[in-house]
């Protein structure tokens, strides 16, 4: 009896989730601005309870922020955001790789890897801006995955929404440098060699950095 309480609130955060993080990642909802409760309630035909569940999911995710006398405010990118975000990344994603690099050496399989990879590749030749963004966070999700670290998992879905986010509003960059980088870190992984893995993955997040700046220029607030 609980469980069939439970589960429909819980699927109707998760649509408001998805559909907020959407709307922000698209440009639907400005930053800065605040989140059109009533508006998306009555556009989900929603109550405010699965609102306020997504609310606090969203602020974690960092796609919004809550004030006392605003409410829910859509996030905005600030310089000191974008480094934030770089700087996670390597922290998390260049252990990842070699985690990944570790486990293929002992016979773990790159299906995941692969299967995102080419994923990836279709999108790319598709030239959609947020299915290029979604595909390519989605690569890196798979990079985690294949170290087969749990923790790891955990914190890369924390700052995969941003990653989706700043692949969107970047969309200007080479998607084919992209891919072609996201090539010669499955191969690096796929020789097993932690410590080139590392360097690749490396190279890969941080040759990013200052071109994201550059194509961030009209979207960064102070």
């Amino acid at each position: 009896m609980t469980d069939s309480v439970v589960a429909p609130a819980r699927s109707l955060s998760r649509l408001v989730y998805d559909t907020v993080r959407d709307r922000i990642i698209l440009g639907q909802y400005e930053q800065g601005s605040r989140l059109p409760e009533q508006r998306i309630g009555e556009e989900l035909d929603v109550s405010r309870v699965p609102l306020r569940e997504a609310v606090p999911l969203l602020e974690r995710d960092g796609f919004v922020r809550t004030t006392p006398r605003r409410g829910a405010v859509v996030a905005s990118w600030s310089e000191k955001a974008i480094d934030d975000l770089f700087d996670v990344r390597l922290c998390l994603e260049v252990g990842a790789a070699r985690h990944a690099a570790r486990q293929v050496s002992a016979g773990a399989s790159l299906t995941r890897l692969d299967t995102a990879l080419d994923d990836a590749h279709h999108v790319v030749d598709e030239r959609d801006a947020y299915a290029i963004a979604r595909a390519s966070t989605a690569y890196h999700e798979a990079i985690v995955e294949t170290a087969a670290n749990d923790l790891m998992l955990k914190m890369m879905r924390t700052i995969s929404g941003r990653m989706t986010w700043l692949f969107h509003l970047t969309s200007g960059l080479s998607a084919d440098d992209a891919y072609d980088d996201h090539v010669a870190l499955r191969d690096a992984i796929a020789s097993g060699n932690e410590r080139v893995a590392e360097s690749v993955a490396y190279a890969h997040i941080e040759r990013d950095r200052l071109p994201s700046f550059a194509a961030m220029q009209a979207h960064i607030t102070a």
